[in-house]
């Protein structure tokens, strides 16, 4: 062989590089890049970016347009407006629990026909509170002395204490139980009203705890209450109580130690809410009506309401903070539930029909209690 070897496989090695240097040209100009794959961007050169360096486009790769479809679906279930979840309200006067979403939409109720075994009334209740985990209702019927506990998936009663149409101070029996949370210990608590005393009830129907005393309706908590109305638990595990009597607003410790009280400026406060920042969140439960926010000394912060106009509230008992800083609140006797912006004093969402009470989709009866589910 003429030249040996070496000639031969220098001959080769030239040839593969001419081969390759046109390879490269031809997927330069994106004629060999498989569609939707790898290509090289014309521009780049004008980057800086080294010639014939590789790009992945994100966008028309079947990976890029999987993220593409997620964050579509991501955006398009972010909640927006005034509403970002639903409202757990507890219509009084017509007797049952709704949940409605943003859009004014009913998406789940109780009772509905059927739901209640014969002999067993669901009867005006006043308030209702998601307990832990979002997967049962704590409803109390202060007018009926009852708390019931109803399963959201099968709205059928799991639970109850005290004696439906009979007020008594004995084991077993409430008096105007008003407020009923279930703690994350499984404890529920209850303001009974008319017993001057705020109860820790186990799961056994035992009181483990209370605050307050029966026949002694006075200030001086914890060991006597007067006529208390809210008792909202706190993240430290204390609670937050309101006292009708005096217009008192106490905060207890974990242990039942009195933190600090004061004498709101309202003339009925009903069922104050604990702030992020330490300030609460209370109703005056009159005509006309308010929504305040208190510092800790009984400061007014902010307030909404009106003597008259579209923001006059007649009797709101129950005002929450919404994740995106809004109000939710029960204007009870203008039947409606309202989300306000407590800057701009303007209402922003609203459910019920202002003055005109009924069963129908829109409309609700002497609301008296909501919460709130993300």
């Amino acid at each position: 062989m003429v030249g040996g070897p070496e000639r031969w496989f220098m001959g080769a090695a030239l040839g593969f590089m001419i081969v390759a240097a046109v390879v490269l040209l031809l997927a330069t100009e994106g004629v060999l890049a498989p569609a939707g794959r790898l290509r090289l961007l014309p521009e780049a050169a004008s980057r800086t970016k080294p010639a014939g360096a590789l790009h992945i486009d994100a966008k028309h790769s079947r990976h890029g347009r999987e993220r593409a479809r997620q964050r579509k679906r991501t955006m398009a279930s972010r909640p927006t407006g005034p509403l970002p979840g639903k409202l757990l309200i507890a219509d009084k006067g017509n007797n049952r629990l709704i949940m409605v979403d943003a859009q004014h939409r009913i998406v789940w109720q109780f009772p509905r026909p059927g739901d209640l075994p014969a002999g067993q009334d669901f009867l005006i209740p006043d308030d209702a509170f998601l307990t832990p985990g979002d997967s049962t209702i704590i409803a109390t019927e202060e007018d009926d002395h009852v708390i019931r506990e109803i399963d959201i998936r099968s709205r059928r009663i799991v639970w109850q204490y005290g004696h439906p149409g009979i007020p008594g101070s004995a084991p077993g029996y409430l008096n105007g139980p008003d407020d009923a949370y279930r703690l994350p210990n499984g404890l529920t608590t209850t303001a009974d009203i008319r017993n001057c005393r705020v109860l820790f009830i186990g799961h056994n129907g035992a009181i483990v705890r209370q605050y307050g005393q029966v026949g002694l309706c006075l200030h001086d908590p914890p060991r006597a209450l007067t006529a208390p109305n809210g008792d909202t638990p706190l993240p430290d595990g204390g609670m937050l109580i309101s006292e009708i009597n005096g217009s008192w607003i106490d905060r207890l410790d974990a242990a039942g130690h009195l933190v600090w009280a004061f004498q709101s400026p309202v003339q009925y406060p009903s069922d104050p809410q604990l702030l992020p920042n330490g300030n609460v969140l209370v109703c005056d439960y009159s005509l006309p009506g308010r929504v305040v926010e208190l510092d800790r000394r009984g400061s007014v912060i902010a307030s909404f309401g009106a003597a008259s106009g579209p923001n006059l509230l007649n009797h709101p008992s129950l005002a929450i903070s919404l994740p995106n800083g809004l109000v939710a609140l029960n204007d009870d006797w203008n039947h409606r539930v309202i989300i306000v912006d407590m800057h701009s004093q303007k209402i922003l969402w609203q459910y019920g029909v202002t003055g005109y009470y009924g069963s129908g989709p829109g409309y609700l009866n002497t609301p008296d209690g909501i919460d709130f589910l993300p």
